[in-house]
């Protein structure tokens, strides 16, 4: 199986954005997907960011990048990137998906509220 604690290559990601601020009604910067559990989150740079509270409350401390044609992982216990195993598809959100998005909930002035 995995030979990263903290990695589960065969689980799927929770969807195609922010599983909090699609269900709160928020809008994110970038995404990233546990690597433990699938949990996709919004980024440090998004406004609730997401991931990193999912990482602290549930003690998953590696997440892999969301999006198109980024591959890194993120160690949140030792903030540094490490290396991975291909994990289950999709890889990222859609490719036409808008980033930041979603495109509809984006505020006017979204550039002023990023981290």
């Amino acid at each position: 199986m995995n030979t990263t604690a903290g990695i589960d290559p065969t689980v799927p990601p929770s969807g195609n954005g922010c599983a909090e601020c699609e269900t709160g009604g928020g809008w994110w910067v970038h995404l990233r997907r546990c690597a433990q559990c699938g949990h996709v989150g919004c980024c440090d740079s998004s406004p609730a960011q997401h991931a990193s509270a999912h990482a602290a409350a549930t003690g998953h401390p590696v997440i892999q990048s969301f999006e198109p044609g980024e591959h890194w992982f993120w160690d949140y216990g030792t903030e540094k990137f490490l290396n991975g195993p291909k994990l289950a598809p999709p890889e990222h959100h859609p490719a036409d998906q808008a980033v930041p998005g979603p495109a509809h909930r984006l505020p006017r002035n979204w550039e002023e509220q990023i981290h």
